[in-house]
């Protein structure tokens, strides 16, 4: 990946999502009902429900809307029906994006991200116009201080990974989807606590721009971020800290 990589790009990503601590909370709690509801509350055999368990718990999210959340997934309480959606569209400079977005009402969540779209000097693309350009893969960031190159490198193969790449302090480790909960944990069974772990859409290779059309791009990608119906958004383009600068 050309000047930055992508662990950088999603550290920047994270650092301004995590500041907004209630939309986050409200973004998990989404993604916690729509698991228990597609496989059940229990977090050992529906690994997608531990997963999202493990996301909320990660940023401190209390136990009790944690709970609230699954029994709303489960239909023990009463709550709006969530579906999951993937919006695909182009940011300046023709960049891809890819917004994944739980909803309760698909023809809202369209029309105003649509609009987001627009006002950022993009569009919306329909089924699969950039979804070719990234594949979805586990992504794990895990400093470097926690242990050796060779020792995780034997670690996370044995467990499934299928790639890692050393970037100045912080070594990032790729998996298929499908291997993901082994991957994590072997980690935690290591005593190797990950700085993130995430199934993402990794872009199959980085767009390059230039700082004007980044900062435009990096706008965007905040709007489409603070939409409460948008969970997760993700970008090929090379994007810099100067760029998400105010």
């Amino acid at each position: 990946m050309a000047g930055h990589s992508h662990s950088a790009n999603i550290a920047v990503r994270k650092g301004k999502q995590d500041a907004a601590r209630a939309k986050l909370f409200s973004k998990l709690s989404r993604y916690i009902i729509i698991a228990a509801r597609a496989g059940g509350g229990d977090p050992d055999t529906n690994l997608k429900l531990r997963y999202a368990i493990d996301k909320a718990r990660a940023v401190s999210m209390p136990r009790d809307n944690i709970e609230r959340a699954i029994k709303r997934g489960t239909g023990e309480l009463e709550g709006a029906q969530m579906e999951e959606l993937v919006y695909e569209g182009f940011g300046p400079g023709g960049v891809a994006v890819i917004c994944d977005v739980l909803t309760d009402n698909r023809n809202r969540s369209n029309g105003e991200v649509r609009k987001i779209f627009e006002r950022g000097g993009g569009s919306m693309g329909g089924p699969g116009s950039v979804a070719y350009l990234f594949d979805r893969k586990g992504v794990f960031i895990v400093p470097a201080d926690q242990t050796s190159e060779e020792a995780l490198m034997d670690l996370v193969l044995e467990a499934g990974a299928e790639d890692l790449k050393r970037d100045g302090d912080k070594f990032e480790v790729t998996s298929e989807v499908s291997a993901f909960n082994a991957v994590q944990s072997a980690l935690e069974k290591a005593g190797i606590k990950p700085e993130s772990a995430e199934i993402e859409q990794v872009p199959k290779a980085m767009a390059d721009v230039d700082v004007e059309v980044g900062k435009k791009v990096a706008r965007l990608l905040d709007a489409l971020d603070e939409h409460d119906d948008v969970q997760t958004v993700f970008c090929n383009a090379n994007l810099t800290p100067e760029m998400f600068a105010d």
